[in-house]
């Protein structure tokens, strides 16, 4: 995919600047270790102690850490069409505060990304924003139907390489076959599937557990999920095509996406930093504020989770950022919609949380939430090696906060983390060599 047509390059480059004293954390070079890193023309031009500044700007980042940027593979901007609830300039400043770099925005929008001209604005306005890349995920059926297959051949040559009904699951196995078997002629394309039967779902709107049956309330079976991987996995194996699971939230996925490996079949799977950090549990203190979908399932759920992305069974990290009014928040479980704010809090939450416990290590956390992202879908980001694009966030390991929603740059200013104490956050984010964040601040092109 070329990276100029994802916006987030407004800007003024520096022609040399020089990133001194700082470790960096690059696990597509397989690399930890204190180097200098230079910049020149927006791109990374050498990695290596004590180089020459002659010329560069030079900015002193002792006791920091330089990583690859974040890639974010499930992000709602909302817009076109519900500008009160996200906006692409308001999605991306969020992404640019949290160390993102690049986000793949999903469909379900007004109108939906079901054709090239719906890509090709979301792209016009990332760039006219000027900070993250933006990269539109593609409709599998028309307006997000699930009646008839979108137009596959004019988004891919748009350059949409990922394909999804996000939200609405296309129900009828046939259709879905046969827009596998489309899209498996196109190496390049991922379909990213939201596994859900909405029969088993039912209208419920937690997890169908210990919680659900405390309170009454229409819930949701982990069979939900598990039945429908189990249909994805095997169709797409059949198909030939390239399978992404979204957000697994049950240890019954998890021992699926290990038989779909074991096979061979070209599956992988995310999980987001809500199922990894929260459990039904969180209902009880923040309500609504932790009502999503997949709902947050048992604890032994999440420890499934936890360990399926230490061995690798589970891929990437992805925050599914679904931003909505906070009056819509407020309203009964009932009725409040599913969603989650996520990209400004994602890694200084995953950095205090899993990486300074010890739970998981830093590597793999950049690997799963920047160097595999990039992969899956060929992205020219990922990585810090001469020749890429100085897409990167600085970490400050030793530094602390208090989230504070109110403070967000996305427009849904709530979070169930709110008053949690952060240890480790994002310090600077720069997008194609330009400064895009320093100190919390995301400075916007002039």
């Amino acid at each position: 995919m070329d990276r100029l047509d994802a916006g987030g390059e407004k800007g003024s480059w520096k022609m040399r600047i020089c990133l001194k004293g700082a470790r960096i954390v690059d696990p597509s070079q397989g690399l930890d270790n204190f180097c200098d890193l230079l910049i020149e023309a927006g791109t990374v031009a050498a990695l290596a102690p004590n180089l020459s500044v002659d010329g560069a700007e030079v900015i002193d980042l002792s006791g920091k850490v330089i990583v690859p940027g974040f890639v974010d593979l499930h992000v709602h901007l909302r817009e076109p069409g519900f500008p009160e609830k996200e906006t692409i300039a308001t999605g991306c400043a969020a992404a640019v505060a949290g160390g993102v770099t690049s986000v793949f925005c999903m469909p379900n929008t007004e109108p939906p990304i079901d054709s090239a001209a719906v890509s090709d604005l979301i792209k016009a306005r990332a760039a006219a924003a000027g900070l993250a890349r933006v990269y539109p995920v593609g409709a599998l059926t028309r307006r997000r139907s699930g009646a008839a297959a979108a137009d596959f051949d004019s988004m891919l040559a748009s350059g949409v390489r990922a394909f999804s009904d996000d939200g609405s699951p296309v129900a009828d196995s046939r259709l879905f076959f046969e827009i596998l078997k489309k899209l498996a002629g196109h190496e390049e394309a991922l379909v990213i599937s939201h596994s859900e039967d909405l029969s088993l779902a039912g209208g419920g709107v937690v997890h169908e557990g210990i919680w659900s049956k405390r309170h009454g309330l229409p819930a949701i079976p982990a069979e939900a999920e598990t039945v429908a991987v189990a249909r994805d996995i095997i169709l797409a194996g059949a198909a030939g095509a390239r399978l992404h699971l979204a957000h697994l939230s049950t240890a019954g996925s998890v021992e699926l996406v290990a038989w779909a490996k074991q096979k061979g079949l070209a599956v992988t799977a995310e999980v987001t930093p809500h199922h990894l950090l929260l459990d039904e549990s969180a209902l009880e203190r923040c309500g609504t504020l932790a009502k999503v979908n997949p709902p947050l399932r048992g604890t032994a759920d999440r420890q499934a989770l936890l360990q399926g992305l230490k061995t690798g069974l589970i891929d990437i990290i992805a925050t599914d950022h679904a931003p909505h009014q906070a009056a819509e928040k407020a309203q009964s479980l009932l009725d409040a919609p599913f969603g989650i704010t996520g990209l400004e809090t994602a890694v200084p939450l995953l950095l205090t949380e899993l990486v300074r416990p010890g739970l998981i290590t830093l590597s793999e956390l950049v690997d799963a939430y920047s160097c595999r992202p990039a992969r899956l879908l060929n992205l020219n980001a990922g990585s810090l090696r001469p020749g890429a694009p100085a897409d990167l966030a600085v970490l400050d390991l030793e530094a602390t906060a208090v989230v504070q929603p109110e403070k967000f740059y996305s427009r849904a200013g709530y979070s169930p983390y709110a008053g949690w104490k952060l240890h480790g956050l994002p310090v600077m984010t720069m997008v194609g060599g330009v400064v895009k964040m320093k100190a919390g601040q995301v400075i916007r092109p002039v």
